[in-house]
Order: structure tokens, then C-alpha cells, then sequence
């Protein structure tokens, strides 16, 4: 990649984006593996490292445009200072997620382990995360949407990538509602169309690329899969009992969603009808799409992660927390009981489908918003 298309700061940026993810998920996979460990564990220190490598990317542009004589172009001003808008949104995720480390610690010492993802100070954190990832979307485009050339070509991809890590981090958050066990379930595909259609339109709009939303989506599995077969080969043992299944390594994620396939529909669809329609028919026939063949092609795939064909290192269901109790539907490679009958499908495709809908159509309006951002 040329240097003049992505300056230092936006590679700081970028940097800051990718480190917050992969600080996250290094974090989940020591919890599952080895437990809470001092706060100055190597996955914490990765995801400020994120924060003050935001501080540094933003900062930077902020400082040089404030006292710069004349008006800099490219940028706005807030409370007193003058930076580019995604510089302004960097910083303060970057300031959120610091603000959340002592907090956090705090709470730790004060109650203890964490029984859910979403405790207050996860929650403190989520915020300055994603604000990091809308930070640098915005950063990026600042600067794509003046440019032309391979300096667009190599942004947009840039752009591409950060809208994949806003989308893991969403999907970060509900984790717990959205592996294995609930696949055969309602909620589970109103959590995804609630969520994906969302970034992917606003991905694909956004960039202006043909294939936006499926160089998002694979992105986001490479990413996923990237972890799923390299971190198993990091050692690791439990510090913390009770240590219900040996653990000699680090627990990965799950096999990523079939995300591309719906992903592959959406560009097609978005290319062949955008001309004519209205925003509103393309975000249904985006929304239903997307609904219908996520649906399609996550059910049976979710029956195979069951299987016995998915319990090895390719597909991930060898992989149980350290604490993990044998009675689990988890352990015991079962879905969570789910209503079956007529109406309750009905139901739940339709829900799923109006969500979807919502979804597309908002991330569409994001999308012609952020194809306007100059500065």
C-alpha cells in the first residue's frame, strides 16, 4: 500500500481499530482459559494500548489543526479546538475505554468474577470501543472521499476493514445469546438481523464499493477464522478453580456466521435495483433477502456445528471454558429448547424480516451520510 494513500495517523488509527478487537477477543479466550488474572494482563494491556493509540492518532490532527494559522481544511471545530470529525470521535472513545480501566478494576476487587459480558464498566468500555470504530470510520473517510485513484482503492478497503471490527464488536456484545446452542432459536436470528444488516448496508453504501458488503463480511470471517486456528496453539491452564474441563490452551471463538453468503445477495441486489427503487423498497428487499437467507443457510449449518463432523480443530467444537459445567447444552452439543410449532415460526420470521428491514434501512441512511463526510 502506498504511503500517501493512508498517512501515519490514519495507520495509527487503523491500528487502534484492530488492536481493540483483537484485544477483546485475546481477553474472552483468558477468561475462558485461565480466568481472572491481574489487570495488567497482556490481553488489557493491548486494549489501551488501543486508546492511547487512538489519543495519538487523533490528538495528533486535532493539535496540528487548532494551531495551524488559517481555517485547515477538512475540519470542524469543537469546543474551542479544530480537527477532522472522526479525529474529534476517536479521542473520546479513547478517553471512555481509558476511563473504564479503573472502574472496572474497581469492580472486580468489589464483586468479584464477572457473570455476564454486560456488567457496568464492560458496558463503559463497549461504548468507548465502538466509538472507536465509528472514530476511524469517519477518519478514513474524511480523507477517501477527497482522494481519487489507488489512494481511494486502498482506503475504501481500509474503511471496509473497520466496518468488519464494528461489526465483531456488536456482535461481541451478544455473545452469549449467539453460540451454538441458540442457532435453532427466534431470538437468535432477530440478534443477527438486527444487527448485520445494519453495518453491512451502511458498509456498502458508505464505500461505494460493488462489493461492499462481501468484502466486509470476509473481513469480519477471516478475522474470526484467523483466531479460531491460531489461538489453540497458544498455551494456557486454569489459575482459578473449579476446573470442570482441562484446558491446555487458549479457547478461540466459534466458527464465524455465514454472514457472506446473505452479504453476496445484498450487493447484488443493491446493484440491480438501486437505480429504480426507493430507499425504502431496496431496505425491504435487502431486509428480506438478508432474513431469509441467513435463515436458510445458518439452520442447517448450526445442525452440523452439533455433529460430531465439527468436533475438531477446523471448525472450533472441541473448545469448552475451562468452568464449563458437563450438564450444559453447550458440553452436550444440544440446542436450547426452542418453540417448534407453525405459529411460532411464523412469528419469528416475520419479526425476524421487520428487523432485518429496520436494519437495511438505516444502515442505508448511514451509508448516504457518511458518503458526504469531507472532513
Amino acid at each position: 500500500m502506498p504511503s500517501r494513500a493512508i498517512p501515519w495517523y490514519l495507520w495509527c488509527a487503523l491500528l487502534a481499530s484492530t488492536s481493540v478487537a483483537l484485544g477483546v477477543h485475546w481477553d474472552i479466550a483468558w477468561h475462558r482459559s485461565i480466568g481472572r488474572d491481574t489487570f495488567w494482563s497482556p490481553p488489557h494491556l493491548m486494549i489501551y494500548a488501543a486508546a492511547l493509540l487512538a489519543a495519538l492518532a487523533s490528538g495528533s490532527q486535532i493539535l496540528k489543526a487548532t494551531f495551524t494559522r488559517g481555517e485547515a481544511p477538512g475540519t470542524v471545530r469543537v469546543l474551542g479546538f479544530r480537527g477532522p470529525l472522526g479525529a474529534f470521535i476517536t479521542a473520546w472513545g479513547g478517553i471512555t475505554m481509558l476511563t473504564s480501566a479503573p472502574f472496572d478494576d474497581w469492580w472486580h476487587n468489589a464483586y468479584g468474577l464477572d457473570v455476564k459480558i454486560l456488567s457496568p464498566p464492560h458496558v463503559l468500555l463497549a461504548i468507548g470501543i465502538g466509538a472507536i470504530h465509528v472514530g476511524v470510520l469517519i477518519f478514513v473517510l474524511g480523507r477517501m472521499n477527497r482522494v481519487e485513484g489507488r489512494a481511494r482503492q486502498v482506503l475504501t478497503l481500509a474503511f471496509l476493514f473497520v466496518s468488519a471490527m464494528l461489526l465483531l464488536a456488536l456482535m461481541t456484545l451478544f455473545m452469549e445469546r449467539t453460540v451454538r446452542p441458540f442457532m435453532h432459536g427466534a431470538p437468535f436470528y432477530g440478534i443477527i438481523a438486527a444487527i448485520a444488516p445494519l453495518i453491512l448496508c451502511a458498509a456498502a453504501r458508505g464505500s461505494g464499493h460493488r462489493w461492499g458488503a462481501t468484502l466486509a463480511a470476509t473481513f469480519y470471517s477471516s478475522f474470526l477464522l484467523a483466531l479460531l486456528w491460531v489461538m489453540p496453539l497458544v498455551p494456557a491452564q486454569p489459575k482459578l478453580g473449579p476446573v470442570m474441563v482441562p484446558v491446555h490452551s487458549l479457547v478461540p471463538p466459534e466458527f464465524p456466521l455465514l454472514l457472506i453468503i446473505p452479504a453476496i445477495a445484498v450487493d447484488l441486489l443493491a446493484a440491480r435495483v438501486a437505480v429504480d427503487w426507493s430507499r425504502a423498497q431496496l431496505a425491504a428487499a435487502i431486509g428480506a433477502v438478508f432474513a431469509a437467507l441467513f435463515f436458510i443457510v445458518q439452520w442447517p449449518f448450526a445442525t452440523f456445528l452439533m455433529s460430531p463432523g465439527a468436533r475438531n480443530a477446523f471448525f472450533g467444537a472441541i473448545y469448552f471454558d475451562y468452568n464449563m459445567p458437563p450438564h450444559t447444552y453447550y458440553r452436550r452439543h444440544e440446542f436450547l429448547p426452542h418453540a417448534t410449532g407453525p405459529g411460532a415460526l411464523v412469528t419469528g420470521a416475520f419479526v425476524s424480516i421487520a428487523i432485518a428491514i429496520l436494519g437495511s434501512w438505516l444502515g442505508l441512511r448511514w451509508g448516504n451520510w457518511m458518503r458526504r463526510i469531507h472532513r
